[in-house]
């Protein structure tokens, strides 16, 4: 169920822009520039909250992902082997453990809860004990440690595969890849970087047409054109960031929302930075939720932290 359709065209229609919906359910406009809304541009950050602790302790958080069926956030503790569940009160619980040593997370267009293991080298479909395999193999070889992930609404999974969860004896794969699995399940290629590239974070823009990845060893943001197949190609730099770039989030205007060393690092989508939130520890990774979509969930290391902004996120099921 997408929940933040309407919040998507309301943020757009207040910039003055005419607006759909694309694909995803996310706002659509007559055309913009790299996946935003062909408006006057609102700074995101303006009028953002306090960044506020939701739990710490951890071992190194990562994958943050609200779940709106549920009205719940999901995130990982890699090191810990754990994913954990937070109600928005009260103190976190654990959702799954083991969790395959569990990085990205996303949900499926059914709701179900999609996972990238580096423990198992796969990514993970499930809600239960444990996650079906969805993928751990190209042509014969075993992923690297599949990392952060996206789902279009048709199912299309993306997902990076850096070496971060495996030493360089184990590695069977010849490239950092940046991969696609199709709604019926054939896996793709379709960016084969050197090994030296460290592709980490992946999001889709509001209209799906264009996947945004982030290279942490680049210290840059990618950006792909997505057909509609769901194949990728046309990459080229969208930003250069702070160092270590991670996760990445996109609000209804399009905004991208990255990780870095700096914090947290706002951008829009003509790539104008916007600037950036600063997080008591270095993020990993971010995700927007909470029932009006506004909430920005941040994992950092040790911690988990949240921050209210004025402009929703992306709909989520």
């Amino acid at each position: 169920m997408r929940t933040w359709a309407a919040l998507a065209i309301v943020v757009a229609a207040a910039c003055g822009g005419e607006v759909g919906l694309g694909p995803d359910g996310g706002a659509v406009d007559g055309g913009a520039v790299d996946g935003g809304v062909d408006a006057a541009p609102v700074d995101p950050l303006a009028g953002a909250g306090a960044v506020s602790p939701v739990g710490g302790g951890y071992r190194f958080t990562e994958g943050p992902q609200w779940r709106a069926a549920t009205a719940d956030w999901l995130w990982s503790d890699i090191d810990g082997d754990t994913i954990y569940r937070w109600t928005g009160a009260g103190a976190p619980t654990v959702f799954r453990r083991p969790s395959g040593k569990s990085n990205g997370l996303a949900l499926d267009p059914s709701g179900a809860l999609i996972a990238c293991e580096h423990g198992g080298r796969q990514v993970a479909r499930g809600d239960g004990a444990s996650g079906v395999t969805v993928v751990d193999r190209f042509e014969g070889a075993r992923l690297n440690s599949p990392n952060d992930v996206t789902v279009r609404a048709d199912g299309t999974i993306y997902f990076t595969d850096p070496p971060y969860g495996i030493s360089a004896a184990q590695r069977e794969l010849g490239f950092m890849g940046v991969f696609r699995v199709a709604p019926g399940g054939a896996l793709t290629a379709e960016h084969r970087g050197a090994l030296t590239d460290r592709p980490n974070g992946v999001a889709l823009a509001p209209t799906a047409d264009r996947l945004y990845v982030g290279d942490s060893e680049a210290a840059t943001v990618h950006v792909f054109d997505v057909a509609a197949d769901g194949a990728l190609a046309n990459r080229r730099v969208f930003v250069t960031t702070a160092a270590t770039p991670d996760g990445l989030a996109v609000d209804a205007a399009g905004d991208l929302f990255v990780a870095t060393a700096a914090g947290v690092e706002a951008y829009a989508p003509d790539g104008h930075r916007w600037g950036v939130l600063a997080i008591p520890e270095q993020p990993s990774n971010v995700a927007f939720g909470g029932a009006d979509g506004r909430t920005l969930l941040i994992t950092a290391r040790t911690g988990v932290y949240r921050v209210e902004l004025a402009v929703p996120g992306l709909p989520v099921r």
